[in-house]
Order: structure tokens, then C-alpha cells, then sequence
């Protein structure tokens, strides 16, 4: 039976040439129109996606958490891992809440605790106020983030002048995922990535992630790690369940909440010049987004796109510069098609949308 409904999606589905192995441990399938959105709708952010963004590395929509289209962008697949630049933050977030519901720290555990032998000698105020909750809404006080030349470490990133008051101006701070990142070492005695996979990894289906590490062996928390596309979807689509997977509570819905909601304005900072979707707030370690949407967020295009409001998650790989006309193709073109119910049966639509996905091949993005 699970061997006829995989290959009757095969025949119908938006994905070409994915092993049966893949397809056997992955979400399951449905049809655009069985979803509620009409065939067309796929094809025309397909289409805008492949002219518009030089280029998209591959994309995958899941509606009702069932995968309606998903597309590789040759020589691209779908068994090959990605790095995730910043998407990475994420998780990071997620381990960290996590760790709280474990009873291994506080939001507003000082961070200055946690690391008394990388201290400077003479602490600022400032520095001494940083909590864990500034680092993860990127408002630890700095005025430039610290460099991470040779590292990174901790001791760089404590050593940085904290110019503000934490918690009172919005930086993007990679720096200071690591040290989240480090956090969960000390406190949990694992790094992010090991401390992930019996919690959250394993649950829902991702083998063998990729988190690479610092010279002082934590996971590099803001960066660094590599998965399937597929893999990104499932935590986009774990979020939108509020932290439920198969019936089970993995991450706290409080968690959940807290974490893409908005919890510092980011409006005057300087990502806001990318375009509107980057002036919408900042949670902890997720975006918000135009629409009552919110992200995931990498350079390079690396994108999980959650929208409650139409029970659909977006998850994207990219090599671009063109960040903003990724979010555009869903805006303009996916989001207008979603509707309350099954629309009729559109075999002829699919096909169209399975043609025009077997011949998308990679281009070099424009030089800007």
C-alpha cells in the first residue's frame, strides 16, 4: 500500500527524480489543488523564481503539513545537504529553549556567569547586565559586532566594548549565537549539534546533520551547519504545530511562541535597507515577516517561511544576493492562491508544473 501511494505521487507530484529510500522517510505528499491551491499558482513562483533570483538552489511548500511542490535546481538534489548560513541561528534558538525547559538555565541568567575565566579584567556595567534573553534578540549592547578572526570565541566576544544598555538596541550579532551556542556546552556538557539529536534531530526524521565547530569545540551556533532541504522544512513545519510532532511536545509551545513573535524592533537597523520583510521585528533568532509571517533567515537566500494564517510552510536554498525577491515570489505569487478548500483536480496543471521543475538548472547569480 505505502509503495502504490509513493508512486502514485510520483506520477502526479512536483518532485522528479527523488530515490525511493528519500521518499519512504519523508513528509508526506499531496496535490496543489487537494491542498487548495491551484497548480498555476506553483508554476508562476517557479517561473518568477527561476528569472527573477540568480539563483535558487531549491525550494519545497508544504500545505496541511503535507509537501505540495518541491524542485531542485540542477545539479542540485534532494538528498544533498546545504549549508544554511544563518538558518543555523534557528536551531540554535530551539536548543537553547530547550535547555530552559530543562532547567539548565534562565532567560535571564546574566551571560557574564557562565564564562568567569574569559573575562576581561574590568567588566563593564554594560557587560555584566548582558542575559541570555539580550543575546537572543540580538540587543546584547554592542555597537559593532565583535570580530571572530581566528575563533570564534568567547573571550572575543566578551572582550567587545558593550556601548548600550543589553536589551535596548537591535545589532545582528552572529557572535552572539555562538556564545548561545556555548551556553548550551556549559551548561548541558554537550555541544548544540549532540544536544539536538535525541531532542529534536532524530524525531522528526533528519539523518546525519552537519554542525561544524569552533576551535574550542562548540557548534558555531550562528552558522556552520548543513541539511536537506526537506530537513529545514520539517522545523519550519514543527514550529507551525506549535512544537508538535506525531502526537508529541518536542519543543515547548510557550517556546514556540516566545521565540517568533516579536520581541525587538528592528526597523532603524541596518538589514532594513534589504526591504520590508527585514523591518517587521525580531524574535528570539527568527524574523518576523509582512503578512503575520515569520523565518528563518541565511545569507545567501536560505530561507524556512512559516505562515499560521495559511497553515503552509516555504523552505528554500539559494546562492543569491537577491534575498528580497525570494520573499517576493512567495508574496506575490504563492500566497494569493491559497484558499479554504479542496479546489477540483487539475492533472494537466501538475504536469505543466513537473515540466517546467525537471528543467530548472542553477545560474550564476548576477554581479550587483
Amino acid at each position: 500500500m505505502m509503495m502504490n501511494r509513493v508512486r502514485s505521487w510520483m506520477g502526479v507530484g512536483a518532485l522528479l527524480g527523488c530515490t525511493l529510500l528519500v521518499q519512504a522517510q519523508s513528509l508526506p505528499r499531496s496535490t496543489p489543488e487537494a491542498e487548495g491551491i491551484p497548480s498555476s499558482a506553483i508554476l508562476e513562483f517557479v517561473q518568477a523564481a527561476d528569472k527573477n533570483v540568480d539563483t535558487f538552489d531549491s525550494f519545497m511548500v508544504l500545505r496541511h503539513g503535507k509537501v505540495i511542490a518541491e524542485g531542485w535546481w540542477k545539479p542540485n538534489s534532494a538528498e544533498a545537504p546545504h549549508i544554511l548560513n544563518s538558518v543555523s541561528k534557528s536551531f540554535t534558538s530551539t536548543a537553547v529553549g530547550l535547555a530552559i525547559h530543562d532547567h539548565k538555565l534562565k532567560l535571564d541568567d546574566r551571560v557574564m556567569k557562565f564564562f568567569p575565566a574569559d573575562a576581561p579584567p574590568d567588566p563593564s556595567a554594560n557587560l555584566q547586565a548582558m542575559t541570555v534573553r539580550d543575546l537572543l534578540t540580538m540587543s546584547g549592547g554592542h555597537e559593532v559586532e565583535p570580530t571572530r578572526d581566528g575563533g570564534p570565541s568567547v573571550k572575543q566576544f566578551l572582550a567587545q566594548p558593550v556601548v548600550f544598555q543589553p536589551g535596548t538596541h537591535f545589532l545582528y550579532n552572529t557572535m552572539g549565537t555562538y556564545v548561545l551556542s556555548s551556553i548550551v556546552t556549559k551548561v548541558t556538557g554537550q555541544t548544540a549539534l549532540e544536544y539536538l539529536k535525541p531532542r529534536l534531530f532524530r524525531p522528526l526524521g533528519i539523518e546525519s546533520p552537519r554542525w561544524d565547530a569552533s576551535p574550542e569545540g562548540n557548534s558555531l551556533g550562528g552558522y556552520g551547519l548543513y541539511l536537506r532541504t526537506e530537513d529545514i522544512a520539517k522545523l519550519g513545519q514543527l514550529y507551525l504545530q506549535k512544537g508538535k510532532w506525531n502526537g508529541k511536545q518536542l519543543v515547548p509551545r510557550k517556546w514556540v511562541e516566545q521565540a517568533t513573535s516579536k520581541q525587538i524592533d528592528n526597523a532603524k537597523e541596518s538589514h532594513s535597507k534589504i526591504g520590508p520583510d527585514w523591518i517587521e521585528g525580531y524574535g528570539f533568532q527568527f524574523w518576523r515577516c509582512r503578512h503575520n509571517a515569520y523565518r528563518a533567515d541565511g545569507a545567501g537566500g536560505q530561507f524556512i517561511v512559516v505562515m499560521p494564517d495559511q497553515d503552509t510552510v516555504v523552505a528554500i536554498t539559494a546562492d543569491t544576493g537577491n534575498m528580497r525577491g525570494e520573499l517576493n515570489a512567495i508574496w506575490d505569487h504563492l500566497l494569493p492562491g491559497f484558499g479554504d478548500k479542496p479546489l477540483p483536480a487539475d492533472p494537466a496543471g501538475q504536469a505543466k508544473v513537473n515540466e517546467a521543475i525537471a528543467a530548472l538548472v542553477a545560474h550564476p547569480h548576477k554581479k550587483n
